[in-house]
């Protein structure tokens, strides 16, 4: 998250707090048992809910990048375990 101001509380502070008052329903009573401005939580909920957005599109990438990877090697383990047969004369 990106803070232009001062904040008394850390990023990963604040997704905390979100999370565990997630069943607040209302704003205004999260807000207030949190100790903030109705307009600070609802910056905070907007900047958890891009963050998360963000992460989930990195984590696609990279599990794609992995299925990727275990292919290759699948092959390269393939194409090893021949070469040996080719060596043994079993051809």
């Amino acid at each position: 998250m990106d803070r232009s101001m001062h904040s008394d509380f850390s990023d990963e502070h604040i997704t905390r707090m979100l999370k565990e008052h997630k069943s607040e329903s209302d704003v205004a009573d999260l807000a207030r048992c949190l100790g903030v401005s109705q307009e600070t939580v609802e910056r905070w909920q907007s900047q958890v809910k891009d963050e998360e957005a963000t992460l989930e599109g990195r984590l696609r990438l990279l599990e794609g990048e992995n299925a990727m990877l275990k292919r290759l090697l699948a092959e390269a383990e393939l194409d090893k375990a021949a070469l040996k047969e080719l060596i043994r004369g079993n051809w």
